[in-house]
């Protein structure tokens, strides 16, 4: 089967369903309407789905090597400021990195393999994965065993990305990490409470938490290796219910991200050790909690290069690819490329005019459809490929 071919000729269907995710937006690990949504086209399709977790998954062929395709399929929560017809319009979650596409695209995979069963050389898994942006959902998938029965032997993944770069373009990363680590963090700060006209009754917290902020700040300027790409975001900052009250606590939200597993355990360790020494010196104390733990992303480089071939091998107008990026951008996907060799990429999305000026995750993003069918004939012909050679 020519399978750029026959995705452009269910280019209909693709949007379809790329629309309904869109217009029906669901954020975090719970998604209903996503998960009914997959297994009522996979049943359409001819297949057998099953939920994993808050997941669902499916599998196509007989035996033989396993190749797991991913695809997230969560918003998130914010407005959407796009103006298209079929946005989300509970004003409360939207469509802004391009998971829509990821859910759409496999969807049609999906489709395309079945029909083209008979001629896999092994099996084919399908992932659809809720809560990437918080980090959940391959954690959750693999703890319901996304990874066993059948063990999949690699794993696959593209991602859109917005922007100007032409519709063909696709950007990877065969030798290096592909995306930061990340891990969200809390810091619990314990004080004295006290009334705002009597602070020397106090241990204020929130003079504590902004000491630690400045403190933190020169964990990347005095003590990061300058070769190192490391990051520090403090997002959040709680404290008190009134203007003359001084409270017993404060609490710091935020993220840090590294390129190398030995500056994340550097900073992981430093971080509590600031935060608490800090802490003392003003006479409370503070405790750092982490949420949240994924490592980098390290993308197989014999796997990469085999998809880029087989990539190459489908008509794809305009078709160029760019080896080496990195981005500092998290990814959960980096869960499975931890325990399975796995392949990872982006696929342009972009427009050339002022729909390309918004970055991901912005309220007036868009996607351009077009790239639609070009990820769901990689997908398809990409895992129909390395089966044979894999066979």
């Amino acid at each position: 089967m020519n399978y750029f071919e026959r995705a452009g000729a269910l280019c209909s269907e693709l949007r379809e369903n790329r629309r309904y995710f869109h217009r029906n937006a669901e954020a975090g690990l719970h998604m209903p309407k996503a998960k009914a949504y997959v297994m009522e086209k996979l049943k359409e399709y001819g297949l057998e789905p099953q939920e994993c977790g808050e997941g669902i998954t499916a599998t196509l062929g007989h035996g033989g090597k396993v190749l797991l395709l991913r695809a997230d399929m969560d918003a998130l929560p914010m407005a959407e400021e796009s103006g298209l017809p079929f946005a989300c319009p509970t004003g409360m979650q939207a469509h802004t990195c391009g998971h829509d596409f990821h859910a759409a695209m496999l969807l049609c995979a999906a489709k395309l393999l079945k029909e083209d069963e008979a001629s896999l050389k092994g099996t084919v898994k399908f992932m659809f994965q809720p809560a990437e942006e918080t980090f959940e959902g391959s954690r959750n998938m693999i703890d319901h065993g996304i990874l066993e029965d059948p063990k999949p032997d690699a794993a696959l993944a593209y991602h859109v990305s917005p922007g100007k770069l032409p519709i063909g373009t696709y950007l990877y990363n065969d030798s290096s990490t592909m995306m930061f680590s990340v891990d969200t963090f809390e810091i619990h700060v314990q004080g004295k409470g006290s009334h705002g006209a009597y602070p020397h009754l106090s241990i204020d917290p929130i003079n504590i938490g902004v000491h630690i902020y400045l403190s933190l700040q020169e964990l990347i300027a005095r003590e990061s290796d300058p070769s190192d790409a490391c990051l520090l975001t403090v997002g959040q900052f709680s404290a008190g219910s009134a203007a003359n009250i001084i409270p017993d606590t404060a609490v710091l939200k935020g993220t840090m991200r590294t390129n190398k597993k030995e500056a994340r355990e550097k900073l992981a360790g430093r971080l509590k050790e600031v935060s608490a020494a800090v802490a003392a010196v003003y006479g409370g104390s503070a405790e750092v909690v982490f949420t949240c733990s994924v490592p980098t992303l390290v993308c197989d480089p014999v796997l990469t290069k085999e998809i880029v071939g087989f990539m190459k091998e489908l008509p794809i107008p305009g078709a160029v690819g760019y080896p080496g990026i990195s981005a500092s951008a998290s990814e959960d996907f980096a869960l499975i490329a931890e325990r399975i060799p796995s392949a990872f990429m982006y696929l342009s999305a972009g427009y050339a005019d002022e729909r390309g000026d918004y970055p991901a995750h912005n309220p007036k993003v868009q996607f351009n459809e077009d790239v639609l069918p070009i990820g769901a004939a990689c997908l398809a012909h990409s895992a129909v490929r390395w089966l044979e050679e894999h066979r």
